[in-house]
């Protein structure tokens, strides 16, 4: 399908230990990864035709990570949003596997340090969830805190992981 600007959209549905998940490709690169039910998911209709052709690698990855033998994804990937944005979304990249950031560390690693709450709104509207760890960013006091997949998910990826230990998720939104 020819989508906004002349690009071409598709996506395809896969199964995770965390519900279904849609990826999205944008001219054959991976431009979305949604939950069932997250937070500033885009409307179906803006995802393109069904087409598992461009997901292959992306698919294999995951299925990798998901079976704990992958730590770090190694995918092209095409995130549309701000600068501000993508240079979050850039940093969020370089947290390790098994480790977190609160969103202050975060601001204050992009030279930003008020900007704690812009951080954490970038952080929410990540395109590319779970590939681009945006679970791994928690609150200054170590609690979980917003999650566009859900608290709920983002506790069960931290306790995968080994960041975060067996406790029930509690934590404000923005």
């Amino acid at each position: 399908m020819t989508a906004e600007h002349g690009r071409h959209i598709v996506h395809t549905v896969i199964d995770s230990p965390y519900g279904p998940l849609t990826l999205v490709a944008t001219d054959g690169t991976l431009s979305g990864l949604y939950m069932v039910g997250q937070r500033h998911r885009p409307p179906e209709e803006s995802f393109g035709e069904p087409d598992p052709r461009p997901f292959p690698e992306v698919v294999r990855q995951l299925g990798a990570y998901f079976a704990g033998e992958l730590t770090e994804f190694d995918l092209p990937l095409r995130l549309n949003g701000t600068p501000f944005q993508r240079e979050v979304w850039g940093r969020l990249q370089r947290i390790p596997y098994g480790e977190t950031r609160s969103y202050g560390e975060l601001a204050e690693l992009l030279g930003k340090p008020g900007a704690s709450r812009a951080v954490g709104l970038a952080n929410g509207k990540n395109p590319v969830g779970i590939i681009v760890p945006c679970h791994r960013v928690i609150g200054s006091t170590g609690g979980l805190t917003g999650y566009g997949g859900g608290l709920d998910r983002k506790q069960r990826l931290l306790v995968f992981e080994g960041a975060a230990a067996e406790a029930p998720a509690t934590a404000t939104l923005f």
